[in-house]
């Protein structure tokens, strides 16, 4: 196995399709796929792509840490007590232990993800 994991940023192969709980939907009908790409450190590293179609649901990061570049679409993150902040293809973001707030995605969008814990 190498070491050096280059990410398919289109990939072609099936993936994982799923909804959002229903204790974390706030608005919409987002569906969401994703396809894992990597995963290390006993499974406490875990790097991919996942796409979700416009809706509101509750992000709680708990004691995770996740670090996203979003290749296409446009959403709206608001922090807990925070105002809203607005992330296009382009913009590189990372959600520490603890986040919590409000994830709306206004266009599909397209993300590489990297998530810790």
């Amino acid at each position: 196995m190498s070491l050096l994991v280059q990410l398919d940023l289109a990939p072609t192969d099936e993936p994982r399709h799923s909804r959002p709980a229903p204790d974390r939907l706030i608005a919409g009908d987002p569906a969401f796929k994703t396809w894992a790409q990597d995963a290390s450190r006993d499974d406490t590293v875990k790097t991919g792509i996942w796409e979700a179609t416009p809706g509101e649901t509750r992000s709680i990061k708990g004691e995770t840490f996740e670090f996203c570049y979003i290749l296409s679409g446009v959403v709206e993150l608001t922090e807990e007590g925070k105002a809203p902040r607005i992330f296009r293809a382009g913009d590189s973001f990372v959600m520490k232990p603890g986040y919590v707030g409000v994830w709306k995605t206004i266009e599909t969008v397209r993300k590489i993800y990297v998530v810790v814990g």
